[in-house]
């Protein structure tokens, strides 16, 4: 039995070690957001975060990520109440499949917690390992930057309201 800590939540699951934890999230967990694209961690459709960390799910084993805190595009936010990220893909029309979003969304996540404004390079760096086969590269692009004044925003509306 393995303990996993996914979203926040405490999860038991009774599988293999090795098993790649792209296939725990979708078959035990029924988190079904990241995606099965290449299974050789080249497309990025299945990334999610370990302790903040973008990984490939399909090649991170269940044995490494006991005791870590995963996270998912499930863990960003609801369909009621998106999260700063999960807004800016959405306000900026960012998925035309939408197959790569959710390993994009991740991604960016990372990113904008070190980084809250980061230039268009320092974007492109970081989701460069992400593959989006449908071109919508610039609305990605668009939506991170849109995301990181969504989250300062957030960030400094509870700081003004604090100093009132």
């Amino acid at each position: 039995m393995t303990v996993l800590n996914v979203n926040g939540q405490q999860h038991e699951v009774d599988a293999d070690p090795r098993t790649p934890l792209l296939y725990v999230l979708r078959d035990d967990l029924k988190l079904n957001a990241a995606k099965f694209g290449c299974g050789l961690g080249q497309c990025g459709a299945c990334t999610v975060l370990v302790d903040h960390t973008p990984v490939f799910s399909c090649l991170t084993p269940l044995a490494a990520v006991e005791g870590r805190y995963v996270r998912t595009v499930e863990g960003l936010g609801t369909i009621d109440k998106p999260g700063p990220v999960q807004r800016a893909f959405i306000e900026e029309q960012s998925a035309q499949c939408g197959y790569c979003i959710p390993g994009m969304m991740m991604r960016a996540q990372s990113l904008l917690e070190k980084n809250a404004a980061p230039s268009d390079a320092q974007i492109r760096e970081a989701m460069a390992p992400n593959l989006c086969r449908c071109g919508t590269q610039m609305r990605i692009l668009r939506a991170v930057h849109r995301a990181a004044r969504l989250m300062t925003v957030e960030i400094e509306r509870p700081m003004r309201e604090a100093e009132r």
